[in-house]
């Protein structure tokens, strides 16, 4: 299973969303999920949608503990982990997985995403 973990600001359109998941799969690998907190759950549900993909809520409480490839100090102030993006990739994972690679950012710098894999069943 690969989810698309993200990360974005309050101002970020679907068309950052899209970029940010473009850039992250470089337009070659099919994601079976999308995640983000779940305060930003509802901004997201577009591009699930849009992609029939589910979509993941993560508590903040379960990034801390997440083991990340970058380190945004504005992350780890507001949220404890050094990506968020990353952290819920990994987070909503139903087995322990890894990053795939890290972060990428949309073209205007509003979003990030990030993939990570469990191994198969």
């Amino acid at each position: 299973m690969i989810v698309a973990g993200f990360g974005f600001r309050h101002g970020a359109s679907l068309a950052s969303l899209e970029s940010a998941l473009e850039r992250a799969t470089d337009g070659m690998i099919a994601v079976d999920a999308l995640a983000t907190l779940d305060g930003k759950a509802q901004q997201l549900a577009p591009l699930a949608r849009k992609l029939a993909l589910p979509l993941i809520a993560v508590g903040v409480g379960r990034l801390a503990e997440q083991p990340v490839a970058t380190r945004s100090p504005a992350s780890m102030a507001a949220y404890g982990a050094g990506s968020v993006a990353e952290a819920t990739a990994l987070a909503a994972l139903t087995q322990k997985g890894r990053l795939l690679a890290p972060r990428a950012l949309s073209s205007d710098r509003l979003a990030s995403c990030a993939l990570a894999e469990s191994p198969a069943p």
